[in-house]
């Protein structure tokens, strides 16, 4: 474990990995005595807090390069998963091979926290570079779908997920758990959000929010999982953050509202395709892309009021 690792956050993944196998305990029994498929599902998503907790903690308790690297493979999972599942033509592996070329290249400026270079690399220089290359390919047809496609592909997982990377990657304005209690702050409240919201909705769901996306979502669990995410948040956030509870607590309710967001986002996406998982890197839960669904508009949108409100010294 590298010395730089806060006790903090030591003490936090404790106190995660015990609700962990509390709440597994709790699903096994209802499983065992009322089977049902709400039971199932719950049994899903915990196993899903499950892989993700357990796959972050790598993240946060190894070598910082090593972590990048790490993070910066799920992402490239994450990509591949993407692209498996859109439709593509021999001329797209042109720019596949600089879409795949891309990613250590993000993931190299998120590990020097060069926020510059890591901000406009994607959305401004590999959003140009693709309909150049095409355009030079000199290959017309299904020009549109094929550089609208695989732009909003490197957006929505590559870009996202790369945020993960700079809030390793932040320096002392990180907190009292640096950069790693950023992280594990993020991805355990994302989490949460997920099972909360499913929990309360099946206590006490009867509206949906967006039916032909997906049909499971209601008010009630969105709204019992965000003021559930926010009093979660407003614990873990002085211990994790530099923030004290109110500000804390008001992140908690932003990675609500933003994990809600990528989660129907890229269920709309799959519901295009007409396919129900991503992936089958999971076997029974889908892929990588099924997994960081939440994360693909929480991190970037957590990493930018970080740096905006509390790196910058606003609040």
């Amino acid at each position: 474990m590298p010395e730089a690792l806060s006790q903090n956050v030591v003490w936090a993944l404790g106190v995660i990995y015990g609700l962990l196998i509390a709440a597994s305990i709790i699903v096994a029994v209802l499983r065992w005595r009322s089977p049902s498929d709400a039971t199932t599902e719950l049994s899903r998503r915990v196993t899903s807090w499950w892989f993700m907790i357990t796959i972050f903690t790598i993240a946060i308790v190894t070598n910082r390069i090593v972590s990048t690297l790490f993070l910066g493979f799920m992402t490239y999972l994450a990509f591949k998963e993407y692209i498996s599942l859109i439709p593509t033509r021999p001329v797209d592996r042109i720019i596949l091979f600089f879409a795949y070329l891309a990613i250590p290249v993000q993931f190299i400026f998120a590990h020097l926290n060069s926020y510059g270079l890591f901000l406009v690399f994607i959305p401004v220089w590999m959003f140009l570079f693709f309909p150049m290359v095409m355009t030079l390919v000199g290959k017309t047809e299904g020009f549109l779908r094929a550089v609208g496609t695989l732009s909003w592909g490197m957006m929505i997982t590559v870009f996202a997920l790369s945020h993960t990377a700079m809030l390793l990657a932040a320096g002392p304005e990180a907190g009292p758990a640096g950069g790693a209690g950023l992280l594990l702050f993020l991805v355990a409240l994302t989490q949460f959000n997920d099972v909360a919201q499913f929990t309360w909705g099946k206590l006490f769901g009867g509206n949906k929010i967006v039916p032909r996306v997906s049909p499971n979502k209601t008010w009630e669990g969105f709204i019992g999982g965000f003021l559930s995410t926010m009093f979660m948040a407003a614990i873990a956030g002085p211990f994790l953050t530099p923030m004290p509870f109110y500000y804390a607590a008001l992140s908690g309710g932003m990675i609500a509202i933003a994990g809600f967001l990528g989660d129907v986002t890229i269920s709309a996406f799959k519901r295009d395709l007409g396919v129900k998982d991503s992936g089958g890197l999971i076997p029974g839960h889908g892929g990588i892309l099924d997994r960081v669904d939440s994360l693909t508009y929480a991190a970037p949108v957590f990493y930018h009021a970080m740096h905006y409100f509390v790196f910058s010294g606003r609040i």
